[in-house]
């Protein structure tokens, strides 16, 4: 990118930065810090070098009032901090140093933990998700040389991969986290050169269906046709979740058009890796189908191997159902509505037991206020493009979190990955070019609504 491609003051200092911004994220990718539930000790080690190194690239930076959130069993979270001149807003910056493991290694056409750069793209295991995402902070504060012209707040944590308690912090330490505006840097384009705001998160819920009805196996033969198969039972009540398009059946699950941007069909089928051929499931649009309308999976079965069946009925079924819900939806609500429709079938006649399972807030956005104003045209700025909106099917439950415990703060939701980055899969990637713009964005971005709110010129 030159300046010329990206206007905006902070252009021309964001590439003079790239250099060492590529350098510092090389020595990143090579810690393997992977995080784990409970923080055991095999982990520790390379999160506490990744969390050494993230220290010392915002000590360069300028930040000098650094501290810690201790919690148990999890990695530190670094907390810190820049005073902003009198009568500015506050910014709060999030991200995440640790990673996913790296699956299968002899998928990955190079070393993991080796950034390597190859046709614009620097490929390693948390180049996109999200060390790149922490220099996109580092690089926005060495532009204004760690006296940016709005108050800083920064959280930055190293278990987000692998269920954080620190989402069920910020509502007992709420002034911890108080901003005008908090950026979770975690996020970025729907496609490479599109910038992007990522305005909502569908929401999660969970159920364990099961039945009984033998007291043991009974010999297909002798009792088949008359004997109650839990099994074909249980089949026949997850089939009443979709119509014959996909659609999800289940009555007052929320679902309405997407308005914004969305992947085209022929994206989604290379993301997804959909076999040549078939045909995507449900009907409407697909911004519709994967971000504001529900989306039921069967995650989980118990069922009998067909290698070395035997010819029985079966006398128990279980199964798990994953329901994502749109992202105004409250969880319950969902997951209560989803446990009505099961309950209230009778597969041959049988009572199914349901039983509550995890639940996820989703996150829909206000995009009215001031920030979101600067940030699109910060964006809009760095990209060259208008700025468009998205959703997305996953979940980040510190959004939520946060946005209960700091009601009043705009929360964007922007950063320096792309749709096709492959994170959490072999070859992930980060794009030269996106990681650049993402950092001209973020400096922009607090230079544009310093202008707006008050700040240092």
């Amino acid at each position: 990118m030159t300046q010329s491609t990206a206007g905006g003051a902070s252009a021309a200092a964001v590439a003079s930065l790239m250099p060492q911004l590529k350098a510092d994220l090389a020595r990143l990718v090579a810690i393997p810090g992977v995080s784990a539930l409970g923080y055991p000790a095999e982990t520790r080690a390379a999160l506490r070098e990744t969390h050494e190194m993230v220290l010392d690239l915002l000590r360069g930076a300028g930040v000098e009032q650094i501290g810690a959130i201790d919690l148990p069993d999890s990695a530190p979270v670094i907390t810190a901090e820049i005073p902003g001149p009198p009568g500015a807003p506050t910014v709060l910056l999030y991200g995440h140093y640790d990673i996913a493991p790296v699956g299968e290694e002899s998928e990955w056409r190079s070393p993991p933990y080796v950034a390597t750069e190859r046709d614009g793209a620097i490929y390693g295991r948390g180049t996109a998700d999200s060390k790149s995402n922490i220099l996109m902070h580092v690089g926005a504060l060495r532009v204004f040389d760690g006296r940016p012209p709005v108050g800083i707040k920064l959280v930055i944590e190293g278990q987000e991969e692998s269920g954080s308690p620190l989402i069920s912090y910020p509502q007992t330490r709420p002034e911890l986290f108080a901003a005008d505006v908090i950026v979770v840097g975690d996020m970025g384009s729907v496609r490479p050169g599109v910038p992007t705001l990522t305005i909502g998160l569908r929401g999660m819920a969970a159920v364990i269906i099961e039945l009984r009805t033998l007291a043991g196996p009974k010999h297909s033969g002798q009792f088949g046709g008359a004997a109650p198969d839990a099994l074909v039972a249980l089949i026949q009540a997850l089939a009443t979740m979709h119509d014959a398009n996909g659609d999800v059946l289940v009555p007052g699950l929320r679902r309405e058009p997407w308005t914004g941007a969305s992947y085209s069909e022929d994206e989604f089928r290379d993301l997804a890796e959909v076999a040549s051929g078939l045909p995507l499931q449900g009907t409407g649009g697909l911004g519709e189908r994967v971000w504001s309308g529900p989306a039921i999976t069967i995650t989980g079965i118990d069922a009998l191997p067909v290698d070395g069946a035997v010819n029985a009925v079966v006398p128990y079924a279980r199964a798990k159902v994953s329901l994502r819900i749109h992202p105004g939806q409250d969880p319950g609500e969902a997951q209560a509505l989803l446990t009505r429709h099961l309950e209230g079938l009778r597969p041959l006649g049988l009572s199914l037991t349901v039983t509550p399972a995890e639940t996820g807030k989703g996150f829909l956005a206000t995009t009215t206020g001031p920030a979101y104003a600067a940030a699109r045209t910060a964006l809009a700025t760095a990209w060259g493009a208008p700025t468009v909106e998205v959703a997305t099917g996953g979940s980040i439950p510190l959004v939520s979190a946060l946005s209960e415990a700091v009601p009043t703060a705009e929360i964007l939701m922007f950063g320096t990955t792309d749709g096709f980055a492959n994170i959490h899969a072999p070859n992930e990637r980060v794009l030269v070019d996106e990681f650049e713009r993402a950092v001209v964005a973020e400096a922009e971005f607090l230079r544009e609504y310093a202008a707006t709110a008050g700040g240092r010129s």
